[in-house]
């Protein structure tokens, strides 16, 4: 015995009007009755299709500017009547009241409303009530009725009306999509009322993230994988459009959403080299090109399987030099032609375009039994502006000098704790991370840079605890060093930079990331 239910009537009340006549002339065509309000009943019936007015079936007009129209006994009652429910069907024939098979509902635009800058008032208008309510309904009483929400669902219905109607799993995943869509609605309304509360930090806070792919695996081969946007997004990383090659793995991800940060932190044309979420390599040029160049140069054995991102377009030149080594992911606002013939030639490499950024305002770390939340760190907090920084030791540095270290300052909040940078004319040239303690780091990164060292600017993000740290850097020849301060030893520190004569700014802020 077949499970489907046969459409006979329906309701149709629908904001986006796209796809409404051709709906219209299907459900007519296949005898289906059809009630209907407002702008909606106008659009059909000038397309001559068949409709009652709801106004009319109910006996209550609508007022206030259409916000009471379809909030009445007799349409709810059609909606949730339960047609495999005696006493439903004897209780709405008593009333006079018919049943619908179909409800046809999309609401109206609360969150592009919002989005546009409009005033409160009209962002209040743009609350659905009974758009939601209509929706709740036939969603709750998918065993009698087929609900649909959005206009991609319109071929769907098509093929239904062919069929003899949806089946019973049909109807229950059109109704799963309704509860999706009114609770990303009522969320967006009530985090957009919650800005008027004037808490910084919110009482509370939801997302809503919409599957994009399932991964071939996560982090490691035994585990499940997935990305996930919030809804259509053309934004950031997961907006980007991949041109060529592999799909992107979970570790792709996240290697390449942090290559494409840093890479954004400097405004001359600048290129991050990115491998296991720490830099390798981080350079600024007068060219795409030359920063590429610059930024290999500073560890190429580890930029061996790394992730690139550019925050210039990528150019043939530097597809040329990029081409010659082994590279996981490319990522970048926009591609020469002749740069994305020679990349393609590599059929692993994935060439990924990001048309912009998403200013992302807060974000989240899991953690046992709940999540943080913190507002995203960036490179425009008081003290980041090498104007503001206070001297500490040594002589008046040169204009090349402050140079590296504004740009050694702004690197190094893409190092992971403690994080060490060593930076000479604009480049990364030593890198020293992730470790325990800021002396280990510091010899690390000495290691890395080798000979460059000498000579070389140094940008600590966070204080040095005892002067062992900035020793060795300056056994190695760093001639400057910007740091936080701020350590109850800073007297101690500042003590050894006047002795190796060597110049020490405080930043009065700092860039440290954990994660």
């Amino acid at each position: 015995m077949s499970d489907r239910k046969v459409i006979r009537r329906a309701l149709v009340s629908v904001y986006d009007k796209s796809g409404l006549v051709e709906l219209g002339q299907n459900l007519q065509g296949a005898g289906v009755e059809i009630l209907s309000t407002g702008s909606t009943a106008k659009t059909l019936q000038s397309a001559g299709i068949a409709v009652t007015e709801v106004s009319s079936y109910t006996g209550f007009p609508e007022i206030m500017g259409g916000r009471v129209k379809t909030l009445h006994p007799r349409i709810h009652s059609g909606i949730l009547a339960d047609q495999d429910n005696p006493e439903h069907l004897d209780a709405i024939a008593q009333l006079d009241i018919a049943p619908f098979d179909l409800v046809v509902i999309n609401l109206y635009p609360f969150a592009q409303t919002i989005a546009s800058g409009a005033d409160f008032s009209e962002c209040i208008e743009q609350i659905d009530i009974g758009g939601p309510s209509m929706l709740r309904g036939a969603a709750k009483n998918h065993g009698s009725v087929a609900v649909i929400s959005e206009p991609s669902q319109y071929e769907q219905l098509t093929q239904a009306l062919k069929s003899g109607g949806f089946t019973l799993a049909e109807r229950r995943k059109l109704a799963l999509e309704v509860f999706r869509t009114t609770a990303e609605y009522d969320l967006a309304i009530a985090t957009w009322l919650q800005t008027f509360d004037g808490e910084v930090l919110p009482e509370w806070f939801g997302r809503i993230w919409h599957r994009q792919e399932i991964l071939r695996y996560g982090e490691n081969p035994h585990q499940m994988g997935a990305s996930y946007s919030e809804g259509a997004t053309t934004s950031g990383l997961m907006g980007a459009k991949q041109l060529h090659g592999k799909e992107m793995s979970f570790n792709n991800y996240t290697d390449a959403d942090a290559a494409w940060r840093a890479a954004l932190d400097h405004a001359e044309p600048c290129v991050a080299i990115i491998k296991h979420a720490n830099p390798c390599g981080i350079a600024i040029g007068q060219s795409i090109s030359q920063a590429y160049s610059k930024a290999h140069e500073c560890d190429p054995i580890s930029a061996f399987g790394g992730v690139v991102a550019a925050n210039r377009e990528v150019t043939e030149e530097m597809a040329q030099a990029l081409s010659q080594i082994f590279t996981e992911v490319v990522v970048a606002p926009s591609y020469e032609a002749a740069a994305i013939a020679i990349l393609s030639k590599k059929p692993s490499i994935r060439i990924l375009t990001v048309i912009e950024s998403k200013d992302e305002t807060w974000e989240m770390r899991p953690v046992s039994g709940g999540v943080l939340l913190q507002d995203v760190d960036r490179i425009d907090a008081p003290g980041d502006s090498s104007s503001q920084w206070k001297q500490v030791s040594g002589s008046e540095v040169s204009a090349d000098v402050r140079k590296d270290l504004d740009f050694a300052w702004r690197a190094v909040r893409a190092v992971k704790s403690n994080a060490i940078l060593l930076a000479h004319d604009g480049a990364s040239v030593g890198v020293g991370m992730g470790q325990v303690n800021r002396v280990d780091s510091a010899r690390l990164a000495i290691s890395r840079a080798g000979e460059r060292a000498a000579g070389s600017v140094a940008a600590s993000d966070a204080f040095f605890p005892f002067a062992d740290g900035l020793q060795i850097l300056i056994d190695a020849g760093v001639v400057a060093v910007v740091q936080p301060g701020a350590s109850v030893r800073d007297e101690e520190v500042i003590a050894a930079a006047q002795a190796a004569g060597i110049a020490m700014f405080f930043t009065g802020v700092r860039h440290f990331s954990h994660a």
